[in-house]
């Protein structure tokens, strides 16, 4: 995982970009994942499609593709201080904002330093 100074200038880079500022950096913490699956679908014996992980507290939640989409539902029922989520699927390496609609995937240099 990035440390937590390389995520926020990843945030920090995208504010005055057209596609738009995030205003809740502050949220990001160096969190652990509660789950090596969607905590809820698992306590249903649900199935997901792609995990996130809430920025703030580690929940692990499943995304806007899957059926229950608790990711979002984690953001909702704990707004305004829930609000970035990071993909947990390998390979992806991007961040998103669901009150900003900001999506932040870092530069190679922020990669290369993991």
């Amino acid at each position: 995982m990035r440390p937590l100074s390389a995520i926020r200038s990843a945030f920090r880079g995208v504010l005055g970009d057209e596609t738009g500022a995030c205003t809740h950096i502050d949220q990001i913490r160096d969190v652990t994942p509660s789950s090596h699956g969607c905590e809820q679908c698992l306590a249903l014996g649900d199935t997901w499609v792609h995990l996130r992980m809430c920025m703030a507290c580690g929940m692990v939640g499943c995304c806007d593709s899957s059926k229950n989409t608790h990711a979002h539902r984690h953001a909702r029922e704990h707004a305004p201080g829930h609000q970035i989520i990071r993909s947990m699927q390998p390979g992806e390496d991007w961040l998103w904002c669901f009150t900003d609609h900001v999506a932040v995937r870092p530069t190679r240099a922020a990669r290369t330093r993991r």
